[in-house]
């Protein structure tokens, strides 16, 4: 059964289980950093780097960053300067496929004269000169210049991430909206988010059993993809046995954030979603103009918080979920009195593991209690056909023409022509991640498989209308 899609994933994993395993022993994780680094990097196991000194040197790292990472910076991704490649510069290179032909197309293709030949009589580039236009790899007849991007940066829509000056990738927080896309795409893992797992076990041993507190947990309705070696009650009822006292499927809020909505939308005419933490950043910093059409309602998590909260002031609400930016969101006045921390799914199965929790051999604990419209956030489209239906239910006359988009590059554009008034349709659903919430960083694995399960999940919601979870809810 193979629970992840590469190895990056795999050591990320195995970290967290081992940093977990001690800290529930109330061990300092300080104390047997070097312990840490020797279960995970064994003798004898064949080295990834230059020697096993440097492989523990960089299982410390992600020990650290597992501990929460650099307490001065609040972002919530991080590099590894140890662990980067150091991939050489972006832009066009040439590359061994140069045959030094007689013509030098290339050369004649460059007006700034940044191609020369030495004396092998293959084509450079002097940086110094080039202005990336392309023009030279348009023109070679062998195809040999490419346009060179590293995985992080090229994976990176916001653009927030660049070469340092000493080569490792860089990040500018000015820019970046914590959505994981880096943390999935480096094949040598040095984007990472920080963990709150240590936090998060901390309130469930402080509970003393859930007698001086409950401890309750919220989970996205994308679970039922990612555990798909068990049944999802067994996935609830693992939950439980970590410490939780109960544990509420996020959908169940999604249904009132979609009934909510529509009002807004109709009050409004024109509105953009508010449920993906790192779409909003992204609109607030790159189209300002825009952020007053973001939705007022809280996401589905903060607003699940807020309800067990009215409920239960003094209970601690933890999230589960796919999305890294979520650990950023938490954070916010709009969602600090509502959640007090969060984890990935990831992280789950590595808190599972470190508690030797067999998920398969448990019993199944029923969680349904959402239409199949708010389990529906869990993919690109859902949210707005929740919206829509919500306003059928409401019998507004208001008509809905939504947008889905997924990923920020198709989110630009959509913010792009709503922001200069040629954009059609009158609400967008934006998704910083592929796929929606399916595809976000902090799934167990990113198949196309992921979206038939949740179309299942859906179709198996008993509640068949918004309006019966509202009541509830309300």
């Amino acid at each position: 059964m193979r629970k992840f899609d590469s190895n990056v994933q795999v050591l990320k994993y195995k970290v967290l289980r081992e940093v977990a395993r001690h800290y529930w022993n109330g061990e300092e994780i300080f104390s047997v950093f070097n312990e840490i680094a020797q279960e995970i990097v064994k003798k004898g196991q064949p080295s990834t780097s230059c020697c096993i000194y440097k492989d523990r040197a960089k299982v410390a790292e992600r020990i650290r960053i597992a501990l929460g990472g650099d307490k001065k910076n609040p972002n919530i991704i991080e590099v590894i300067d140890l662990v980067c490649d150091e991939c050489p510069e972006a832009g066009h290179v040439v590359t061994d496929l140069c045959r030094g032909c007689l013509a030098h197309a290339c050369e004649a293709s460059c007006k700034l004269g940044a191609i020369t030949f030495g004396k092998d009589n293959k084509a450079k580039i002097d940086k110094s000169k080039c202005v990336e236009c392309g023009r030279c790899a348009e023109s070679c007849p062998y195809s040999a210049i490419n346009n060179f991007k590293r995985p992080c940066e090229k994976s990176c829509k916001a653009d927030a991430i660049f070469m340092a000056e000493t080569g490792e990738a860089k990040i500018d927080y000015s820019k970046c909206v914590s959505c994981g896309a880096c943390v999935i795409h480096c094949p040598f893992g040095a984007t990472v988010d920080k963990s709150y797992i240590t936090n998060i076990i901390d309130l469930i041993k402080a509970s003393e059993n859930n007698t001086k507190y409950n401890v309750l947990a919220v989970i996205a309705p994308a679970f039922v993809s990612q555990f798909d070696y068990a049944s999802r009650g067994q996935v609830i009822q693992g939950i439980r046995e970590l410490g939780f006292k109960e544990v509420y499927e996020a959908a169940q809020s999604a249904d009132l954030v979609a009934y909510n909505e529509a009002k807004e939308l109709e009050e409004k005419g024109f509105l953009t979603t508010s449920c993906c933490p790192a779409f909003v950043e992204y609109t607030q910093i790159n189209f300002p103009d825009m952020a007053e059409h973001i939705s007022h309602n809280l996401s589905p998590m903060a607003q699940m918080g807020q309800i067990l909260k009215s409920k239960d002031p003094n209970c601690k609400v933890v999230f589960i979920g796919p999305c890294t930016a979520k650990k950023a969101e938490f954070q916010l006045d709009k969602a600090k009195n509502y959640i007090d921390s969060v984890m990935t799914f990831e992280e789950l199965q590595a808190l599972f593991d470190s508690r030797d929790i067999n998920i398969e051999e448990l019993e199944s604990t029923p969680i349904d209690d959402a239409t199949g419209f708010g389990r529906g956030f869990a993919k690109s489209g859902g949210v707005a056909a929740a919206v829509v239906e919500a306003l059928a239910e409401q019998n507004s006359e208001f008509v809905a023409d939504p947008i889905a988009v997924e990923g920020l590059d198709k989110c630009k554009s959509a913010l792009l022509r709503a922001s200069k008034g040629v954009l059609k349709n009158n609400i967008i659903e934006g998704m910083a991640c592929v796929g929606g919430c399916i595809g976000g960083a902090g799934c167990l694995s990113h198949t196309d498989k992921h979206k038939v399960i949740i179309d299942q999940h859906m179709r198996e919601a008993t509640r068949k209308e918004i309006k019966e979870s509202v009541e509830v809810l309300s």
